[in-house]
């Protein structure tokens, strides 16, 4: 199951307590102070993981907190710092605070893998730490301190290069399966995926471009009607976009360029920085008889130019070849950065 939000409240361990004690040998008439410090509490650690694609595992773990550290030990003996608690994520993982809604933190290939979230306590110390030249015998030692602890919201937003956009049915996850590897659920009817799926296009020159293909779109979709913002936050991060229409529409209602265009508004309305990203249009569904009369118009009434369209039958796979390489020479800014 894809999961791309969750919330859980997380504590650090808590610092060991130092102890009283006193050496105690044959021999040894005035032994003195002799109590260990305590052990300190484990940290609280996100780290991002290239191997892991949701936030699924967490989904039911609604506390979790690292190890307490150890009281110290007589003769001195330190007590035993507590396991750091490491919390493995996907790339582009925000981490928020979950009262203020603040980013602590985003996970991006270009920064830091892994990151202290919660700190654990400091352990106490031992009465041997309290002795001076005039208080040769404490008979005190202090507690180990809490850790750290919050409340979070792990928000996941795909980072990816090219994001598939389209209406429901517009044949999107064919497209995907047909120019990668990935196994998307395919079917003749609307909503056939309901979670966003990740794969790449391995071009001739050994270069990777990774592709998310975002559930369907629809009217309102900014609203959170439909899937709506469920999904939408993860086409954010993509440098360029495919708009997959669909060529073979059997509403009256509807035509293939009033599709583009409420797709486009629909972008710019839930972010308008999506109006500036370089984008291609795939024309599917060319194997549809009335497919090549709603293509010329289209051509003549979208206002594009030729090069950023594409006709092609993801069912049939023609015209793919064409889409690749372009899919591989289009321009890419460098990957978006999502602050909110």
């Amino acid at each position: 199951m894809f999961v791309d939000r969750v919330q859980m409240k997380l504590i650090a361990g808590k610092g060991g307590n130092g102890i009283v004690a006193w050496r105690r040998e044959k021999f040894l008439a005035k032994g003195g102070p002799y109590g260990g410090n305590g052990g300190r509490g484990g940290d609280v650690i996100l780290e991002a993981d290239n191997n892991i694609y949701s936030l699924e595992a967490y989904r039911h773990r609604h506390l979790m907190r690292a190890e307490n550290g150890r009281e110290g030990g007589t003769n001195l003996k330190q007590g035993r710092s507590g396991k750091d608690l490491i919390i493995k994520v996907p790339y582009g993982t925000l981490v928020k605070d979950k009262e203020t809604g603040e980013v602590l933190f985003d996970f991006t290939y270009d920064g830091p893998s892994k990151w202290t979230l919660c700190e654990g306590g400091r352990g106490g110390k031992g009465n041997n730490c309290f002795k001076t030249s005039t208080r040769q015998a404490p008979n005190f030692c202090t507690p180990g301190t809490a850790g750290k602890e919050g409340e979070f919201e792990l928000e996941l937003k795909l980072i990816a290069d090219v994001g598939l956009v389209g209406l429901p049915n517009a044949g999107k996850s064919t497209l995907l399966s047909k120019i990668t590897h990935a196994n998307a659920k395919i079917g003749a009817y609307p909503f056939t995926t309901l979670t966003p799926n990740l794969s790449f296009i391995q071009l001739e020159d050994y270069r990777r471009v990774l592709i998310a293909d975002i559930p369907g779109i629809i009217k309102d979709a900014h609203q959170n009607k439909g899937l709506g913002l469920a999904f939408l936050r993860h086409i954010e991060r993509t440098s360029a976009l495919i708009f997959v229409i669909d060529l073979a529409s059997e509403e009256e209602d509807r035509t293939p360029l009033e599709d583009f265009s409420i797709l486009r508004n629909e972008l710019v309305a839930y972010d308008p920085s999506m109006g500036e990203r370089p984008f291609l249009v795939a024309l599917n569904k060319m194997d549809h008889p009335d497919a090549e009369a709603n293509l010329k118009e289209f051509s003549q009434k979208s206002g594009l130019s030729p090069d950023q369209l594409f006709p092609i039958s993801a069912l049939e796979g023609e015209g793919l070849d064409r889409l690749v390489g372009a899919i591989g020479n289009v321009s890419l800014p460098d990957p978006v950065s999502c602050k909110n």
